[in-house]
């Protein structure tokens, strides 16, 4: 489309409601902002003063510290593991508890208020500065935390080697030796325990934090397996410095099996040493790659894992990293909860090339935004395997449904594709009527501020599959566009990748005229589309955009997911998380008065046993009474929608959503293809330079990890050489690897 043929009058001026102008939500009264900020400064301030307390704490200033305040509760019923869980576990929760006040003050259905500078600046986080290596594509703001734990892990080892070192030098070398490895291998437990309290943070699906600092699973997935590397080094290298040391002193077996009750329970140790080891060798690449499944069935030994940690420390020192692991119980009892309940498989069918297309039922007051994606389980295939996929339809799209869109890649999507339709019909794969797939859904997880809206000018670079959250995005623009609602993007550049020739009726899924009728005038949108493994065009005229069968969503269901993870609602999963924590101190402030200290228990892994026992119970029991109510709450209000869905039906408006008309005249139309060659993402960002000018460009990248290095090397080229008026390209990642 010509640029002058693009009616630029702003898509984000009020029409109608109480939705301003300046683009992102309703007008926030001075007072509710004032709150927020101070809900924002007191978590900035909380998490700074207890990053720098664990950083500085191998000085010996801030240990000295340390050791005076762990006797503060020594008189009260919680000794010293109440004042160790106070100094560095309850931090975090306080943080989560703030965060709730600060979700729910926000509000759920209105997008969040984000500060946009009127000239186009660089950001850290989105600006990539490491595009090769280990790590993959690394933001500034990335590399500023791993220098960061880096710098901590190298400044303890440090400190405590000089003290290990000035507190022996009246032994020989042979006792020298084995001290300093005693001492060693005791301070690098000490650093992974620290370690250990941020790992299971990023895990934390529908985690109140994730969703305060908007930052997705798939994102922070990453950062839990950077994190587990270098928490399993530590612990590594803890287990063999003393597997060393008692063999240089000739006891190594009996080391290994001891179980002391007051002490360190050393077998304890091991079995959980050995069940982090499998963890973290199945968790590699390669055998990840390799065997699925294996890396899948393994990694649910972090129960064995926590567990037997718990034995081998005791209740004071298993409190040092509580915290993080709490919140974690929290989330996956509440996802335990959520997937129990079968959903309704509306419709399904496969595309050409194989790919098939799910549409799943799911209540009206189930958030999610076009940038999502779900966990799904398919019982006929597997009780526990759960598997990840982005959304492909926008919340707009309908109430009562939600779509994905799935590759086959391997058995469990090969097995999927099967079971939903006849292998040998080559020539019409549609679902035939009578197919039953019994699914179960997580999620929806995702941003909490849906970043597509932010730009006024987007790149959407997929490979392959990777083009299925990208329909979701332009279903999402389309619809705002029609119905008048906040949105940014007015220039969007699509550029996918794919294989084969095959692939292209993807695009067909999307019907963009008759989501946003004459849709031309307000925004502009490009296609340019690569066949990488094709010199030439198919033989069959049109084939690219060949009409499908379509994919027919009937009215809303009974078996809809559940809310109670991911987006849910700010007020239930706020009372979830309060209630169970402060159940949970409740347990242990029975369990130590009328236990613990009336009967003299000093058993150190007894104690630590206890301490995990009252972590799930009281998940289990005050957050498992709030999800009760939640549910009934739940129901309540799909009775309510239900009703108000009958009334609509009376008045001649049906809630369910049409077939599709997946001819695609105007798809074509937008479409450019090249056969036979890949992007050169160098001429293309040169060309939306000279095209945009000086402005903020959102990049977002869904597919390979190839892809992804590509365009991160382009845009962290463009922005070192950039000339003053050009824009300034924001590289945003949609991919994950699990």
């Amino acid at each position: 489309m010509e640029k002058n043929s693009v009616d630029y009058t702003p898509l984000l001026s009020p029409q109608g409601g109480d939705e301003t102008g300046c683009g992102y939500a309703r007008k926030t009264s001075p007072f509710v902002s004032a709150i927020k900020w101070t809900l924002k400064s007191l978590i900035c301030l909380i998490f700074i003063a207890w990053a720098a307390f664990i950083f500085l704490l191998p000085s010996d200033p801030v240990h000295e510290l340390f050791s005076k305040l762990i006797n503060l509760t020594e008189t009260t019923p919680f000794g010293i593991t109440g004042s160790t869980f106070l100094i560095l576990s309850a931090p975090v929760l306080i943080i989560a508890f703030l965060a709730i006040a600060h979700l729910i003050i926000s509000g759920e259905d209105q997008l969040h208020e984000k500060k946009t500078s009127k000239y186009p600046r660089f950001r850290l986080w989105t600006f990539p500065v490491l595009v090769n290596g280990p790590f993959g594509v690394v933001s500034a703001t990335e590399l500023i935390g791993i220098v960061l734990f880096l710098a901590y892990v190298i400044w303890a080892v440090y400190a405590y080697t000089v003290q290990a070192l000035a507190s022996s030098d009246h032994l020989s070398l042979r006792e020298r030796s084995m001290y300093m490895l005693e001492i060693m291998g005791l301070r690098l437990g000490a650093i992974g325990l620290y370690c250990l309290a941020f790992l299971f943070l990023p895990v934390s699906r529908g985690s109140v934090l994730l969703r305060f600092i908007d930052i997705p699973f798939e994102h922070a997935t990453r950062y839990h397996v950077w994190l587990g590397h270098l928490t399993m080094v530590l612990f590594t290298l803890h287990g063999l410095f003393y597997c060393i040391a008692w063999a240089m002193d000739g006891h190594l077996l009996q080391e290994l099996v001891e179980w002391k009750d007051i002490g360190v329970a050393n077998l304890a140790g091991v079995i959980s040493l050995l069940a982090g080891l499998f963890m973290w060798v199945t968790s590699l690449p390669g055998v990840r790659t390799w065997n699925f499944e294996l890396f899948f069935y393994t990694h649910q030994l972090y129960v064995v894992f926590v567990v037997f940690l718990a034995l081998h420390v005791g209740d004071f020192i298993f409190a040092m990293c509580a915290g993080g692991i709490f919140l974690f119980v929290l989330d996956r009892f509440l996802r335990f909860c959520q997937s129990r309940r079968t959903v309704n498989v509306i419709s399904s069918r496969c595309l050409p090339c194989g790919t098939v297309e799910l549409v799943v039922s799911k209540p009206p007051n189930l958030r999610y935004n076009a940038l999502s994606f779900i966990f799904l389980q398919v019982r006929e295939l597997s009780w526990l395997q759960w598997h990840p996929f982005s959304v492909s339809s926008s919340p707009l799209d309908g109430k009562h449904h939600l779509a994905v869109l799935i590759k086959v890649l391997g058995k469990w999507t090969e097995k999927l594709r099967d079971n939903i339709t006849d292998a040998n019909a080559q020539k019409d794969l549609s679902v035939q009527p009578g197919t039953v797939v019994t699914a179960s859904v997580e999620g929806p997880y995702g941003h909490e501020v849906p970043y597509h809206l932010m730009y006024e000018n987007l790149i959407l670079v997929a490979g392959g599959i990777g083009l299925s959250p990208f329909l979701a995005i332009l279903s999402d623009i389309l619809h705002r566009v029609r119905e008048g609602k906040p949105c940014r993007p007015r220039n969007i550049l699509v550029v996918w990748a794919v294989k084969k020739s095959n692939e292209l009726p993807l695009l067909s899924t999307i019907d963009m005229e008759a989501i946003c009728p004459f849709f031309s005038d307000k925004v502009n949108i490009d296609v340019h589309i690569y066949v990488t493994r094709e010199s030439n065009p198919p033989l069959e005229e049109g084939y690219s955009f060949k009409p499908i069968k379509p994919s027919f969503c009937p009215v809303p269901s009974d078996y809809g997911m559940s809310v109670l993870v991911g987006t849910g609602n700010n007020f239930w999963s706020g009372l979830y998380v309060i209630s169970s924590t402060l159940g949970f101190v409740f347990l242990l402030a029975l369990l130590y008065i009328y236990y613990i200290n009336p009967y003299g228990i000093s058993t150190w892994w007894y104690k630590g046993l206890l301490f995990v026992i009252c972590m799930v119970a009281s998940v289990v029991i005050f957050g498992g009474l709030v999800v009760g109510l939640w549910h009934i709450w739940e129901k309540k209000s799909s009775m309510s929608d239900k009703s108000n869905n009958t009334n609509v039906d009376k008045n001649g408006h049906s809630g369910s959503v049409s077939p599709k008309d997946l001819s695609q005249g105007n798809v074509a139309k937008l479409a450019v293809l090249r056969y036979g060659s890949r992007p050169d993402f160098k001429e293309i960002f040169e060309l939306m330079s000279e095209k945009w000018g000086h402005v903020d460009v959102g990049v977002i990248v869904c597919g390979p990890p190839t892809l992804q290095t590509s365009v991160a090397h382009e845009i962290r080229s463009h922005s070192l050489t950039r000339q003053s008026h050009h824009p300034i390209f924001h590289f945003n990642s949609h991919s994950f690897d699990l």
